[in-house]
């Protein structure tokens, strides 16, 4: 049996939280393959693999292996961690289909919203019938920024992350992987409590639309201590009643923004911006330096797109969470209900709440086997 001493990693994306993530594994003592797709950005780490870190965790990491083709970068691992925005979970199962192993699992740091139900189909989609599991963090585990093509800072790191799998059954054992180096990670019952308790559809679409100004004049400022205003967290404090309400019909439970600072980071406040205002974790983290960025192009699409398709699909109005999906849609001319998760685009349109909590536990949606004759059951 596997140890959770011995797991061995890969890391997907190079980017703030994949430097991080790999460089705290290695500097842990863990074996760490590193894979981002476009190479130009780990050359520097491809001839020197040698990842430095600051702020809460200070070191110096040592990679296995730094590549930018995926079958080498996931070859004989144990737990693919995938540390790219939401947008690109959908390439990367189909891109990690063929190359899957026996007995790997996926962790997807974080999910967003119902990115393991995206990617448990898209591996299957793509041909891959392996035994594979696959799971998702609720949130990122760290507050970081790359400082270069080979160092990182580390704000924080969370109390505690939930976590869950598909199938459900296998989270104990991931979470027992996980233990040796993030003993943070904690049991959600299914996918769609990781899903709906997904905090960055509260935290990074409605400040960043709402500083718009400010970060188009390439103005820096604190984005959580600055960028969240009283009246700006009165938004946030809508955005995150018509989540709870959302998981709540759906009997998920859900935790509220201020109950998920103070937990996280041990933040205490009577409202959103108050709670905010008194975590120190969020001090020196600055803004985006333009609107193209993914707290807009993943977050909208596929963080707050999902909550307010699954709403309409049971009946739920969203109104403060379509009216910033909307001036989303304005401000950049994109449509984000066209390119985000969808209900139909996640296989779950038209099913009950039981027929929902059985996929996400299982995978299966045994409602929808097609008989010989064409029939639907």
């Amino acid at each position: 049996m596997l140890n959770s001493k011995d797991v061995r990693f890969a890391i997907i994306g190079a980017g703030n939280g994949g430097l991080s993530m790999a460089g705290y594994l290695a500097l842990s003592g863990f074996i760490v393959n590193l894979y981002n797709r476009t190479q130009e950005k780990i050359e520097t780490l491809m001839s020197d693999p040698v990842i430095e870190l600051s702020g809460s965790v200070n070191g110096k990491g040592r990679l296995n292996l730094v590549t930018s083709k995926i079958e080498e970068a996931i070859k004989d691992t144990d737990i693919i961690m995938v540390t790219i925005p939401a947008i690109g979970h959908y390439s990367i199962a189909a891109a990690m289909a063929p190359y899957l192993e026996d007995g790997q699992i996926i962790v997807l740091n974080p999910g967003r919203t119902c990115g393991a139900l995206e990617v448990y189909e898209t591996i299957r989609k793509y041909g891959c019938m392996k035994d594979i599991v696959v799971a998702e963090a609720q949130t990122f585990i760290y507050a970081c920024r790359a400082t270069g093509p080979n160092s990182a800072h580390i704000f924080s790191v969370k109390n505690e992350v939930a976590l869950s799998a598909i199938p459900a059954i296998f989270t104990r054992k991931v979470i027992n992987l996980l233990s040796e180096a993030y003993p943070q990670f904690i049991p959600a019952n299914d996918v769609m409590e990781t899903s709906l308790n997904n905090f960055g559809a509260i935290f990074h679409p409605a400040p960043t639309l709402l500083n718009s100004g400010h970060i188009e004049r390439g103005q820096t400022f604190e984005y959580y201590l600055e960028g969240i205003t009283p009246s700006i967290g009165q938004m946030l404090e809508r955005l995150d009643y018509e989540r709870l309400k959302v998981a709540r019909v759906l009997g998920v439970k859900a935790v509220s923004a201020i109950e998920w600072l103070r937990e996280s980071y041990g933040a205490n406040g009577d409202t959103i911006y108050e709670a905010i205002q008194n975590n120190p974790a969020y001090r020196g983290l600055t803004a985006p330096t333009a609107l193209h960025n993914r707290y807009i192009y993943e977050d909208v699409p596929y963080s707050l797109v999902p909550i307010a398709s699954i709403a309409q699909d049971i009946g739920i109005e969203t109104p403060a969470i379509d009216t910033i999906i909307r001036l989303a849609n304005i401000m950049t001319g994109r449509n984000f209900y066209e390119e985000g998760r969808t209900v139909e685009k996640l296989g779950l349109k038209g099913l009950d709440i039981g027929q929902i909590h059985q996929y996400a536990q299982t995978g299966i949606m045994e409602h929808r086997i097609v008989k010989e004759e064409g029939v639907v059951a």
